[in-house]
């Protein structure tokens, strides 16, 4: 069994401004896939187990995220604050980002640009980027923006 790596990408970085209009038009096209994983009951996100699981892989369950439909809220609420990277595929950002209810941070990362689907996962503690997501979410809360309210 191969131990996590405690290495992250380092190219990763939040974009610094998105337009309204391409967070709306990011949020309607966005959608959440999967990795079975990153769940304690893929079958929940009408995923399959996987054959060969990892036990070192972050579980969104630790984090609240039970079901297919809080991860795509997730997923849409981080495309409506514009919580996406800088590294884009085509037309999509390579990760979005979003806090739960609860106060974790998560990563979703494009797997496939042509479907336009993310699977997510939380972000460790160890994961340089957690701090700077939870600084920004935090603050697009506090701007108050009736479009950006979760």
């Amino acid at each position: 069994m191969k131990p996590r790596r405690s290495r992250f990408n380092p190219k990763r970085k939040l974009k610094e401004t998105v337009s309204a209009k391409e967070r709306t038009a990011l949020a309607r096209t966005v959608k959440y896939g999967g990795n079975p994983e990153h769940k304690r009951n893929p079958g929940n996100f009408g995923l399959t187990p996987p054959a060969d699981p990892r036990p070192h892989k972050t579980l969104c369950d630790d984090c609240g995220i039970f079901d297919q439909k809080i991860a795509e809220s997730l997923l849409s609420e981080g495309a409506k604050k514009g919580m996406v990277s800088v590294q884009m595929k085509g037309e999509l950002p390579q990760n979005i980002w979003a806090v739960t209810n609860d106060g974790y941070p998560v990563e979703a990362q494009l797997e496939n640009r042509d479907q336009g689907t993310y699977h997510g996962y939380p972000m460790p503690e160890t994961d340089p980027m957690r701090d700077e997501v939870l600084t920004r979410w935090a603050q697009s809360v506090a701007d108050g923006d009736p479009d950006h309210a979760i």
